[in-house]
């Protein structure tokens, strides 16, 4: 039998993770006390290192070509914000602040973005981290905000596209809609992107029956969430609506927005994770990605604003992805508020999702 026989199935990449991060992204910080701070990063690398020895390999940042910031944001936008970002220190939105090392932090995030997803594609690892400052999932086609000055993980995604996969899904769990993300997919049916989160939260949106524009209606699949879910109302999403959704998409890449603040102890939200809560997502993403992607996952860093809950949810996020997560880390049992909720996501997605009509 030849080599390269279709009859035999391409390797699976090795287990381990890849960590892409910097200290250039610390230098993105606020004249004054501001909850996007250089911090958090410091409580993010904490929780990766808290994994000991799971073969690790750790990569430089890389900065953004133009090219693969413009599948995702408009040239004007991204001309206007040169220009902004070579003024004074200030603000680009009432929210999101800038300082003379803002465009530094932020190219080398979305250009890390796109490494992340080359290191995922070319086997180099099975799963991917991206730790960096400022954040993405709020900046949309042509507008920074929310503390995000590009969208990380959109550009991750249209880069995944450009190398050849066909299918690729996000799954956003931070506590806030990722408004931005879904701005820019929200036409492409071969990005399926599905957001749990607080509602009504910043950027009020996000509601059920937001699915999508033209050819991409169905694959925006939006679970908002009543203030003071947690884990059970996670669970019955995950299992009634999440996992159905994905195992019928099969994306051929993973890509987790993880925002920590969610979590009970989070001072900018309203709900009730813990630490086990974000282990048992993240494996039962990893199911996800078992077959159709290979196994392939990349987690972005998005919000969290508690350093203790950061630092804890990365690492059990990042456990949750490399191993198994006990199935008894999330109690069972109904969340009459939150299947109220779902309802609403399961009648506006039923349309387009056969696994959802049963």
């Amino acid at each position: 039998m030849p080599v390269d026989s279709p009859l035999v199935p391409p390797p699976a990449p090795p287990s381990g993770l890849v960590i892409f991060s910097d200290p250039r992204f610390a230098a993105h910080a606020p004249a004054s006390y501001h909850p996007e701070r250089p911090r958090r990063l410091d409580a993010a690398l904490r929780g990766v290192e808290r994994l000991g020895d799971v073969g690790r390999v750790d990569r430089p940042a890389v900065f953004a070509r133009r090219e693969d910031l413009e599948g995702v944001h408009a040239a004007e936008y991204l001309d206007a914000l040169e220009l902004k970002l070579a003024e004074r220190p200030g603000y680009l939105d009432p929210d999101t602040y800038f300082n003379d090392a803002t465009q530094t932090a932020a190219w080398l995030a979305a250009g890390s973005a796109c490494a992340l997803v080359d290191a995922l594609i070319d086997g180099d690892a099975r799963v991917g981290a991206l730790m960096a400052r400022p954040p993405g999932h709020h900046a949309t086609p042509n507008r920074a905000m929310g503390f995000c000055v590009l969208n990380n993980i959109a550009v991750a995604a249209r880069h995944a596209l450009k190398r050849g996969l066909k299918r690729v899904a996000i799954v956003d769990w931070d506590v806030h809609h990722g408004n931005g993300t879904q701005a820019i997919f929200e036409h492409t049916p071969e990005v399926l992107f599905v957001s749990l989160h607080e509602s009504p939260l910043y950027p009020n949106s996000g509601y059920a029956q937001e699915v999508g524009q033209g050819e991409g209606r169905g694959a925006t699949v939006n679970v908002p969430l009543p203030p003071g879910s947690g884990g059970v109302a996670y669970r019955q999403a995950f299992e009634r609506i999440v996992m159905p959704i994905l195992s019928e998409a099969a994306p051929e890449l993973l890509l987790i927005s993880a925002g920590f603040d969610a979590h009970s102890r989070d001072p900018l939200a309203n709900m009730q994770l813990d630490d086990d809560d974000y282990a048992w997502m993240a494996s039962r993403l990893r199911e996800a990605a078992g077959e159709s992607a290979r196994g392939r996952v990349g987690l972005f860093l998005e919000g969290g604003y508690d350093l203790h809950a950061l630092e804890f949810g990365v690492e059990h996020a990042l456990r949750g992805l490399l191993s198994h997560a006990d199935d008894g880390l999330m109690p069972r049992g109904q969340d009459p508020s939150a299947a109220f909720a779902l309802s609403a996501v399961l009648e506006a997605q039923r349309p387009y999702w056969k696994s959802l009509k049963k």
